[in-house]
């Protein structure tokens, strides 16, 4: 029996049907169909991307306008600023709280650094009590707040670098006239606060438990130090009113408002920071990218003891080395 007669039925041997050659042609048409669905939806999400770059630009201009345009405002004049970088991923923003009407310096209320590792995510704040005795730079021991009377953001720059060996890239002088206008924009439903206790300042009554806030009251709450607390509890309701706004002006609700607000609080701002680094700094931010912020007060625990000297009053003696260590742990 020959091989072929073997195979019967199922198993006779299937003859191999040549490829078909692919239809060119049909490729070419799905091909020219998927780009014809795509273009039109890549020109919608362009589109949508411009407006809203559009949107933040006008509102951002028309923030900084409102502000310039400002009768009540008035610019610090800052002449000369020597700020040191510190390590590359790291801006350090010297923070100075002013109630100064243009007519001179004043002392500053409130000097903070707010710090943001770029790499990290993290937003940090360091708040100083304004009667911490340093020695100022050509100056001498006085409280912290003086630096700014004597030698403006300079010499509170250089007197915080020699006491507690930070580094400080740009400052940001806030009048507080302005604070409560900033506040109104980005929350215009107000700021919720849980307020600590009853208060009252410049007429206005606080109540204790948890409140919206519009930005007077909320500077008023901020800024209360006639209490057996003094200055600790002013600084921590401070923070408090910072965290809020940092919480609560990044949410859905109010993030829409964010340009403009970045614009008001450009225009009522004396201030060195470029504006090239507000875009990555707000995109962290709206996108959820940063972690909590995280706050220090200074000085320390267990690092200071009251005092009196004249020409400075009341002031809070510290240990530099042990508050200078807390602060470049905490920062880095």
């Amino acid at each position: 029996m020959s091989r072929m007669e073997k195979y019967h039925g199922n198993d006779a041997p299937v003859e191999k049907k040549p490829k078909q050659p692919k239809n060119k042609k049909r490729d070419k048409k799905t091909q020219r169909g998927s780009v014809a669905i795509i273009q039109p939806i890549a020109k919608v999400i362009l589109f949508v991307i411009i407006m809203i770059a559009a949107f933040c630009l006008y509102e951002y201009r028309s923030g900084m306008r409102q502000a310039r345009h400002d009768q009540g405002f008035k610019e610090i004049k800052v002449e000369d600023f020597k700020g040191e970088k510190s390590r590359s991923d790291d801006i350090n923003v010297l923070l100075l709280g002013s109630d100064s009407r243009g007519e001179d310096m004043g002392r500053s209320d409130s000097i903070m650094i707010a710090h943001y590792n770029k790499h990290e995510k993290t937003p940090k704040l360091v708040s100083f009590m304004r009667d911490t005795l340093v020695n100022i730079p050509e100056v001498g021991y006085n409280k912290i707040n003086a630096a700014y009377s004597y030698g403006g953001p300079e010499l509170v720059r250089e007197t915080i670098q020699q006491t507690f060996q930070v580094d400080v890239q740009y400052y940001a002088i806030v009048n507080f006239s302005s604070f409560p206008k900033v506040i109104d924009t980005l929350c215009p439903k107000g700021l919720e606060i849980d307020a600590e206790k009853d208060l009252n300042l410049d007429g206005v009554d606080i109540a204790k438990g948890v409140q919206q806030m519009d930005g007077h009251t909320a500077l008023q709450y901020a800024r209360f130090r006639k209490d057996e607390e003094g200055d600790f509890g002013r600084v921590r309701r401070q923070q408090q009113v910072m965290n809020a706004l940092f919480q609560q002006g990044t949410s859905i609700s109010n993030v829409a408002h964010l340009p403009k607000t970045l614009g008001k609080i450009q225009g009522y701002t004396t201030t060195n920071i470029p504006s090239s680094i507000y875009p990555s700094l707000v995109k962290d931010v709206v996108f959820k990218r940063n972690k909590p912020l995280e706050k220090l007060v200074i000085p320390v625990e267990n690092s200071w003891e009251n005092g009196y000297y004249d020409g400075a009053g009341s002031v809070l003696e510290i240990d530099e080395q042990m508050n200078a260590k807390a602060v470049q742990a905490f920062l880095n």
